[in-house]
């Protein structure tokens, strides 16, 4: 019986594998203090693009749409692979040949597949989510990638066209340790660098989605180049509870391989963008609620000067 963490090293292999292209399709980077990613230190946008993420999610702005029905998940823990930093964040990556793993329902109208999921957090608690709700900002955010199987022939596909991809957005808060992550967090040491791999079997990811269906919806983009808009973004309402040690493993990862010097896996998010003239649909009746804290108005977002981007990066 193969051991459910097996540390692998990604050029071990890749004789056997071949070059790994990264499905990392949908996060970015933005830090509220002094620096930023190198990712976003020039700036990156689509020209003429109406409908980058992320966002800031206004509650009372959302339009409710008693028409959305609910998100139907289907995971099987046996079709997940392995997980590995790609030297931006860790992916846990799963076979997607066949509807094993699957979402439907909600504001989809096809099966979607499940490609990946990977998270963004920041180098403390008071910043790291890439959505924000109310200006509010978390201390992570989890995103599960998934690509419409039934348009398209393959994920490398699905992810330059329009309805291609379909990603859930769960907020991370603090309070109790979440067992299941915890499962993920003590792997974490074996893909302390950048391309480390280790297999990593039987894992449910529904596990890490909050027990309440309500959800906001919108159409986006991914947040990492090449930012096509080819996004439908599904964003859970309520956040699921970790503990700061368990966020602190996080931040032991590093951006760069062995051997080279050290830097931190922080900030690992893409800034707000401007929600332009597009619609956030709720799954729930809109109440009002009370505000909540919020970060000054010039941290929310810049809207970037549009300059055309050349490249794809960590796909």
């Amino acid at each position: 019986m193969a051991r459910l963490l097996r540390p692998l090293l990604r050029f071990a292999g890749a004789a056997r594998r071949g070059t790994r292209p990264c499905s990392l399709g949908a996060c970015a980077s933005y830090r509220l203090r002094d620096g930023v990613h190198p990712l976003w230190q020039s700036p990156i946008t689509i020209p003429g693009g109406k409908r980058q993420s992320p966002i800031n999610i206004q509650w009372r702005d959302s339009v409710y749409d008693p028409h959305l029905k609910p998100l139907e998940i289907r995971y099987d823990p046996a079709t997940c692979l392995h997980m590995w930093n790609n030297g931006y964040s860790f992916l846990v990556e799963f076979e997607d040949s066949t509807d094993k793993s699957i979402i439907t329902g909600g504001p989809l109208e096809n099966n979607y597949r499940l490609k990946q999921f990977h998270f963004h957090w920041g180098a403390v608690n008071e910043w790291g989510s890439e959505h924000t709700v109310d200006c509010k900002v978390f201390p992570a955010e989890l995103h599960l990638v998934h690509w419409n199987s039934c348009k398209y022939q393959s994920f490398e596909e699905a992810i330059m066209e329009d309805n291609g991809l379909a990603v859930i957005g769960v907020f991370l808060k603090l309070g109790a340790n979440h067992r299941g992550l915890q499962k993920l967090v003590d792997a974490l040491p074996l893909i302390k660098h950048k391309d480390a791999l280790v297999e990593f079997e039987e894992f449910d990811p529904s596990c890490l989605l909050p027990s309440c269906p309500d959800y906001w919806t919108y159409a986006g983009s991914l947040t990492t180049p090449p930012l096509s808009e080819s996004v439908t973004w599904i964003i859970k309402k309520a956040a699921v509870e970790v503990d700061d040690d368990q966020l602190e493993v996080f931040r032991m990862l590093l951006f760069t391989p062995d051997g080279e010097e050290e830097k931190r896996m922080v900030d690992n998010f893409r800034p707000l963008q401007p929600i332009m003239d597009r619609t956030v649909r709720s799954s729930f009746p809109v109440q009002p609620r009370l505000s909540v804290d919020t970060r000054p108005s010039e941290q929310m977002y810049r809207i970037q000067e549009q300059v055309p981007f050349k490249e794809t990066a960590y796909l």
